[in-house]
């Protein structure tokens, strides 16, 4: 796995799924994503999985994909195991999507992954994450492109992606 300083994309990186098994991030070459860190318990949930699936549903044939990572460091809204969290989010919202290991994405202990993607996009407020459902948006190459708030809805982000995949 890649270091964080080191790595050059996102496609450098592998995680694990939510059933423990690595997966290696350069499968996703050639795709628009859209990385969120996920939570089953915060303000946010209903609006955020109900549009990331809408999403997902409208560009998923033309390359797009969104990689979800469930954290509990905000206000400890995602407690449950990886298979709550997972049945939770294909039950209640449809998700089709990949749901991974649960990561931190703050502090020492943070996922290299989101270590990679705060030093390529930091906040208004510096790195850290602020919330549940920060989002990253990053291009075929697997280069950051943008970032974008817990509060940014995500089908607010559509003209962005539609011009990654090239179909604005």
């Amino acid at each position: 796995m890649a270091a964080s300083s080191t790595a050059t994309s996102v496609h450098d990186f592998i995680v694990k799924d939510a059933s423990g098994k690595d997966v290696d991030l350069s499968t996703y070459k050639g795709k628009v994503l859209l990385i969120v860190n996920v939570a089953s318990q915060c303000g946010l949930t209903n609006s955020n999985y109900t549009e990331l699936a809408q999403l997902y549903e409208k560009y998923k044939d033309q390359g797009f994909e969104i990689l979800a990572f469930p954290c509990n460091q905000f206000g400890g809204q995602e407690p449950g195991t990886n298979e709550e969290i997972v049945q939770f989010a294909c039950t209640r919202f449809k998700a089709e999507y990949p749901i991974f290991d649960k990561v931190d994405v703050n502090g020492s202990n943070a996922a290299p992954i989101y270590k990679f993607l705060k030093s390529s996009k930091g906040g208004l407020f510096g790195d850290s994450i602020k919330w549940n459902f920060s989002k990253f948006l990053v291009d075929k190459e697997g280069r950051v492109v943008d970032r974008y708030a817990p509060t940014t809805s995500p089908l607010s982000i559509e003209k962005d992606i539609k011009k990654l995949l090239g179909s604005s």
